[in-house]
């Protein structure tokens, strides 16, 4: 069974009655009159479609609610609202955002709750409102501002979790690790997403306002609530967006700094590469330095009798004279150069 709760407040806002089934709960409502509360989870499709009997609720917005995977949004249905809210919880140990849906359907004297995630309690949102009788006086638009009022107080401990990772990432920037990227593009689905179920939440509650009559002291009331929690989403969406703008921030700073590592790369090994060129000139140098003594050794070295220089009487020593003349040209040249 599904049913996570069903109860039935009189117009003075304190319970009559709690049925112990559906089929009880139509009774009740005939008997006591005030509105139904009634809680489900996960309700499958024959659940679902006794209620949406019962209230007169839209096939579509039951199809919406019995499928799930819905945007926030508020519908109208005749003189039934149908409001999907995303309820957001960070996970330390994950890092990471999760996301669950309620859904509800707020007629005159009736309010579905429907759950599909394990969070937010919404029994705590009972037993609060409960608490607060002359609240749940104004009606079923009271367990609306209840709920929503606490989806939005659960969105500060999620702030707080991306505030806390954008911080070890602003740290992660500068130690080279080449994780961060992937950490920042991760972080930022998981804003963009937040984005995505805190921001609608603005015109939804200034559409439930506008209907709302301020000559009525009980609708008036719950203008200055509603308008109350329009603030926080106003707040926690400015401060969404500047983690968003954070986080791209950080990854150009990360591209930068990538870049900058790239260049002081590049450059390393350019000045090695002139180190390796210089010693290579004088590597060069020195073996044509050394060629012309070389060659003159070589070829007067082998005792030809058929060279005729061989039989001058200054021969040889002007074969070494001529041998140290080109070599110490060759150096000076390529002193002159700065190759040696």
């Amino acid at each position: 069974m599904t049913v996570m709760g069903n109860a039935i407040y009189a117009d003075d806002g304190h319970r009559v009655a709690t049925p112990a089934s559906l089929d009880a709960t139509w009774e009740a409502l005939d008997e006591h009159g005030g509105f139904a509360w009634i809680g489900l989870y996960r309700p499958d499709a024959t659940e679902l479609d006794a209620v949406a009997a019962e209230f007169g609720l839209h096939t579509l917005a039951v199809e919406d609610a019995l499928s799930g995977h819905q945007r926030a949004k508020l519908e109208q249905y005749a003189d039934t609202r149908f409001i999907v809210l995303r309820p957001a919880r960070y996970l330390d140990p994950d890092e990471r955002v999760e996301f669950g849906e309620v859904h509800l359907f707020v007629g005159a004297n009736f309010v579905v709750v429907i759950r599909h995630a394990e969070a937010p309690d919404l029994a705590q949102v009972r037993d609060r409102l409960e608490r607060e009788p002359e609240l749940l006086a104004r009606g079923p638009l009271a367990v609306l501002y209840g709920i929503v009022d606490r989806i939005v107080d659960d969105y500060a401990p999620v702030i707080a979790g991306l505030e806390n990772d954008i911080d070890e990432i602003e740290e992660q920037l500068f130690t080279g690790d080449a994780a961060v990227a992937r950490r920042i593009y991760d972080l930022s689905g998981e804003v963009m997403e937040f984005q995505r179920a805190v921001k609608p939440l603005a015109q939804m509650i200034e559409g439930v306002r506008a209907r709302l009559p301020e000559s009525d002291p009980a609708g008036l009331e719950l203008r200055r609530s509603f308008r109350d929690v329009a603030d926080h989403v106003i707040r926690i969406t400015e401060k969404a967006d500047e983690l968003r703008q954070t986080l791209q921030n950080a990854l150009q700073v990360h591209a930068t700094l990538v870049a900058q590592r790239q260049n002081e790369q590049m450059q390393r090994l350019s000045e090695t590469s002139l180190k390796q060129a210089e010693q290579a000139k004088k590597i060069s140098s020195w073996a044509a330095i050394l060629f012309a003594p070389s060659l003159v050794a070589g070829i007067y070295g082998m005792n030809f009798h058929a060279m005729p220089e061989l039989s001058f009487p200054f021969g040889y020593p002007l074969a070494l004279l001529v041998m140290a003349g080109f070599s110490v040209t060759l150096y000076l040249v390529f002193k002159s150069r700065s190759w040696l």
